[in-house]
């Protein structure tokens, strides 16, 4: 399966929050590298995990991608939400292979009080999945 536009596929997975979509953009062996997780988690199953919790989490009403910077296999997608009065700035940065599917995602996140807030919300996120 090709995917011809990775970032716009990207876009569609975080306003639908549709699995069958993240698992088409999705490569098997993609990495995800979490902002409260030290060691990287290896596999499309896993990945996917994390990224639809981030979605139920962190897509609240005022969730927004603020600038990007979109390269032939990489990007970079700053964003913006707050959750209990905490405002969160972050980037996830993207990689692709040449089908189009994510091979390499990573999420950084500040400040501080915004990655302890993410960490216990998406540990009770992804005990509720186990």
């Amino acid at each position: 399966m090709m995917i011809e536009n990775t970032i716009a596929a990207w876009h569609e997975c975080v306003e639908t929050g549709d699995p069958e979509k993240l698992a088409a953009l999705l490569h098997e062996d993609v990495v995800f590298h979490s902002p409260v997780v030290y060691t990287p988690q290896r596999g499309k199953a896993i990945t996917s995990k994390y990224l639809l919790a981030a979605f139920q989490v962190l897509n609240g009403d005022d969730f927004t991608y603020v600038r990007e910077v979109i390269g032939a296999t990489d990007a970079m997608l700053e964003f913006t939400t707050t959750i209990d009065g905490i405002v969160i700035n972050g980037v996830d940065i993207i990689h692709w292979a040449e089908d189009g599917r994510i091979t390499d995602f990573k999420v950084m996140v500040r400040p501080l009080k915004a990655v302890n807030l993410l960490h216990q919300m998406m540990a009770a996120m992804l005990a509720k999945s186990a």
